[in-house]
Parts: C-alpha cells; structure tokens; sequence
C-alpha cells in the first residue's frame, strides 16, 4: 500500500478529501447542493409557529362555515316537494348536529314523529322568492292529516302583525270545492273567501315564509312524502 492510498484510508469520514469535498453530514447543508433538493432544517420557534398559524386558520375556517350553516336557517336532510320543504328527521334522535342548533338559536320546537310534519316554502312554484308586499294564491290539496294550520311568517320565522290580529289558517275552517281542493289568497289586504292574511306594513327586504303544519298524518318519513299532493303557490300581483 502506498503512502497516498494510506492517508486516504486512516483519514476518517469528516475529514473530507483531498481536493476539498467533504463526505460528513453538514456537506448536505452546504452550498454544493443544487438548492432544489438541498435538505432544509427549519429553527423550531418558526416551526412552532406555522403550526400555531395553521391550527388557528382551521379553527377560524371551522367556525365561520358553522355560523354561515345556522345562520342560513336552513335545517339539512331538506325533502323538497314543489315549493315546499319537509325536515322528517327534525324532532328526531337522527337530526344532524346543525339542524338542531338552528332549532335551539330559534327557540324553534319540531314537531316529532308521532305528531306530524312541518313543510316550509321560501319561494313560489315558479322559483321566484316569497315577497311579503305581494299577493299569492295558494291552491290545490295537502298530504292527509286529521288537521292542519298554514301560518305566515317573516323571512326569520317569527309571526308578523296584520289587520285581522292572525297570521294563519286552520283546514276546518277553509271553504273547499267539491273534490276537496282549495283556494288560499295570502295578502296584506282584505280578500274574499279564504284570506291568509300577511304583514300589514311589510317591506320586500323584511322576507316572507308559509309553513304548513300536518297534524296526526301518515307522512312523517321521506319515503312517505313520494308523491303526495301539495298546494301551488302563485303570485298574481304585486304593487
């Protein structure tokens, strides 16, 4: 063995070479390394920090989809009918976790299972959104029930002052045809037969909501409401 092949062979590994690269760890780190596939070690308070960042921007992120969730007041696991909308599994053990906390931040009771079902329509059957300073025709026939109310409210739920005192109707006080079916006219103004009267000093911005209440019906699940019969809502004017 030579002299040279034994100076390289006792020279240990972070020693480096002769022609002055080196095979220790920090080589790795230094600038010899094409930037791209350098190893990187970051200081551990900035590590600690985008941590914190991240944790704080999904807490963030986490809350503000909630909010805008509750805050639609629209409860999930919707059964759209027409322009109606049935929550079957409000009131139950399946309702989801949004769904009641929109009915507890409303002070809102559902009716369970065994005592009926609540339809909501926000808009008409032509799509268009309910608008209290209209006037609305609301015909046809509902799913079988022993009762049923229709009750006007404002876009946030809550009962509205009109000219009569009430807000809603009662199914054993409508005048019907003679195959069952009805005439409903929502308005702000005295009308003629059935009259659902609505806020006597609405604004368009103020919303508006009909909710049909069944009362004792067969259809409490989403299977049930498979092709029921529900009224049409029209508007036939507005000022």
């Amino acid at each position: 063995m030579t002299d040279q092949s034994l100076s390289h062979a006792t020279r240990g590994p972070d020693q480096g070479r002769a022609d002055g690269s080196s095979f220790s760890e920090s080589a790795w780190y230094g600038e010899k390394l094409p930037r791209a596939i350098r190893p990187y070690r970051s200081h551990p308070v900035r590590t600690l920090a985008t941590i914190a960042l991240v944790v704080v921007l999904a807490s963030l992120l986490g809350i503000s989809t909630a909010y805008l969730l509750i805050e639609r007041e629209q409860p999930l696991n919707a059964v759209t009918i027409g322009p109606w909308h049935a929550y079957p599994k409000a009131g139950t053990a399946d309702a989801d976790p949004y769904s009641v906390a929109i009915y507890t931040r409303g002070a809102v009771i559902p009716l369970a299972n065994g005592e009926g079902l609540a339809l909501v329509a926000r808009e008409d059957s032509a799509g268009q959104q309910l608008d209290p300073t209209c006037i609305y025709r609301i015909a046809g026939q509902t799913p079988s029930a022993r009762l049923w109310t229709l009750t006007a409210l404002d876009g946030n739920g809550h009962l509205v002052e009109t000219l009569p005192g009430r807000g809603n109707l009662v199914s054993s006080d409508l005048l019907r045809a003679q195959d069952g079916s009805f005439q409903i006219t929502a308005a702000r103004n005295p009308h003629s037969g059935n009259w659902l009267p609505l806020a006597a000093a609405a604004k368009a911005s103020d919303g508006l909501r009909f909710v049909l209440r069944l009362y004792d019906a067969p259809v409490t699940t989403g299977a049930a409401l498979d092709g029921v019969s529900v009224p049409l809502i029209e508007r036939t004017g507005c000022p």
